[in-house]
């Protein structure tokens, strides 16, 4: 699967329809995003299973706000809607296969267990 050029309006459904989603948040201008995108191009290619989306933070500005984007590019990796990764900076293609792997190999019941520690941990108390 290629990559697919998301929008605020698909973000949300290519993040649920999707076992695993990886987002680039990333500008024409930047010269490190021009850098990461055909690495990340060729590991939509090499994982057709996952979800590879782009995101242009111009046109795309209040998407990436939301996202809490404050550096490009920045990764992020859901799985199963959940937002497990997410680092700014371009990665070369061996640590996106480790970005990649590492996701693949989550306990996901174990993440759902982790964050429901931490919201109970965080919830104001009576």
């Amino acid at each position: 699967m290629a990559t697919t050029t998301t929008t605020a309006t698909t973000f949300p459904d290519v993040v649920a329809d999707n076992e695993i989603v990886l987002v680039d948040f990333w500008a024409t201008w930047c010269p490190p995003c021009r850098q990461f995108g055909p690495i990340f191009e060729r590991a939509s290619e090499a994982h057709p299973d996952i979800a590879f989306a782009k995101v242009d933070t111009d046109a795309e500005q209040a998407l990436a706000a939301s996202a809490g984007i404050t550096s490009i590019p920045t990764l992020m990796a859901f799985r199963d809607g959940v937002l497990v990764f997410s680092q700014p900076g371009a990665l070369p293609a061996p640590a996106l296969e480790q970005v990649i792997e590492g996701v693949r190999a989550l306990d996901m019941d174990d993440v759902r267990r982790q964050l429901a520690d931490q919201q109970r941990a965080a919830a104001p108390t009576a």
